[in-house]
């Protein structure tokens, strides 16, 4: 339901298939139709089958339990990225409003589900087109939700093997989430509290109270609710996601809506549409400007190959941008800036993250206000193939048009062109539409 309203607000299907290529899926894998739900239009987001390598057939029901996730009338605000193109976290004010999770199968397409190890599915991870911020990211949130699944059952976490999480369809709305809101540079995320239903639901373990156990973990520190659905509303998919990339929930702020998304679950109840909303856009003028955080850390004694590992770890968890800069430290020792920008709330978090994967015994930071100009990613087509371009404005007016460096690189080593040749393509074909 996520990928149906991102797609529904903008996302290009063939976008989204070609970021999930990796992944040694069919292009006719994932497609889209448009229903109703309860009187409302809306995008209903479909995977067919399991098409990676099987190790093992689930024989559970589990999957097909926890297939239908009605996400009712909440909203949440997602806001476009700025000018840095290094991790695409929440941008321009858009609004989710997430009972989020995984996306619904046709009644008619038989499923294999199967068992996946967190190991196993970071190979896959490895294998699809996100970009290095994004394939952190992705990891990062199967880790916790591994961590979710080992605390409940009492597994070490390298043991955990997924369930309806570890099949086919799972690991694309992760993989295609990250890669959507990376797309749209969405660098805020403000969600709705989150109707969870109510009922029971029976999984591969036995019948359980809604939300799931896994679900409710994921789910602390947000608010929730129970509706009178008697149904499972938030999966621990939506959770996971919705939790991970929300860094506050509440009403819509003060925006500017630049396009509204509906994504339709499968079941389609009577009395409230069966759909998630996102709002994407700008922050209003007056409200342009919003604050951050900026952490540092100054570094001398550490090996320099973790610094990457150390930048991947910051992007995973939601900073905004992750940047070093060589300094001069006491006693005349060459040394190393980190520092590392966020969203207020996210402060704790990494500053925990910078004191475990790093040598620094001290950290400190300082609230900052920053204006990020409107941005939007659109596609032209060349003669050597579709580019992305990244294109900033200010009170609409084009201040910066911006070629995306991985598709030239692409196309150039396809080709047997330079870079700048391709760049300088996508750049004409842009201007003259």
């Amino acid at each position: 339901m996520i990928l149906g309203a991102l797609i529904d607000a903008g996302v290009e299907l063939a976008d989204l298939r070609r970021a999930l290529g990796g992944l040694a899926i069919a292009p006719d894998t994932v497609w889209t139709e448009r229903v109703q739900r309860a009187g409302v239009s809306a995008t209903k987001f479909h995977v067919r089958g399991d098409a990676l390598p099987l190790d093992q057939a689930d024989d559970h029901e589990h999957g097909h339990e926890h297939q239908d996730h009605h996400h009712g009338p909440p909203s949440a605000p997602l806001h476009r990225h700025d000018s840095n193109p290094t991790y695409p976290h929440a941008a321009g004010d858009s609004h989710e409003h997430p009972a989020a999770g995984p996306h619904q199968h046709p009644t008619d397409e038989p499923h294999l589900h199967v068992h996946r190890t967190l190991a196993e599915i970071s190979r896959l991870i490895d294998g699809s087109a996100l970009s290095r911020a994004g394939k952190a990211r992705a990891k990062h949130l199967f880790d916790v939700l591994g961590e979710a699944e080992a605390a409940i059952h009492g597994t070490p976490l390298d043991q955990v093997h997924f369930h309806e999480v570890g099949a086919l369809d799972s690991i694309i709305d992760i993989v295609g989430t990250v890669f959507a809101l990376e797309h749209l540079g969405v660098e805020r995320f403000v969600a709705s509290p989150l109707n969870v239903g109510s009922g029971s639901i029976r999984s591969a373990h036995g019948l359980y109270p809604v939300p799931a156990p896994a679900t409710m973990r994921l789910l602390q520190g947000a608010p929730v609710y129970a509706g009178t659905q008697k149904a499972e509303l938030v999966t621990p998919t939506g959770a996971l996601l919705v939790t991970s990339y929300a860094t506050e929930f509440g009403p819509i702020p003060p925006m500017r809506v630049a396009a509204v998304g509906y994504g339709a679950g499968t079941r389609d109840f009577a009395d409230s549409p069966n759909v998630l909303r996102v709002l994407l856009g700008e922050s209003e003028t007056t409200a342009a400007s919003h604050s951050v955080v900026v952490i540092e850390a100054e570094i001398d004694d550490m090996n320099p190959q973790i610094f990457g590992v150390v930048m991947d770890r910051l992007l995973s968890e939601g900073a905004l941008d992750v940047y070093y800069t060589p300094i001069q430290m006491k006693k005349n020792r060459p040394g190393t800036l980190l520092s590392a920008i966020a969203a207020p709330g996210l402060r704790d978090r990494l500053t925990a993250t910078i004191f475990r994967e790093t040598t620094t015994i001290g950290v400190r930071y300082r609230e900052m206000t920053r204006e990020c100009l409107e941005r939007q990613t659109v596609t032209v087509d060349t003669a050597v193939g579709p580019i992305r371009v990244k294109v900033a404005r200010r009170a609409g007016q084009v201040l910066n048009v911006s070629p995306e460096f991985d598709d030239c690189l692409r196309l150039a080593t396809e080709h047997g062109r330079p870079v700048k040749d391709i760049q300088a393509l996508a750049a004409t074909a842009y201007f003259s539409r």
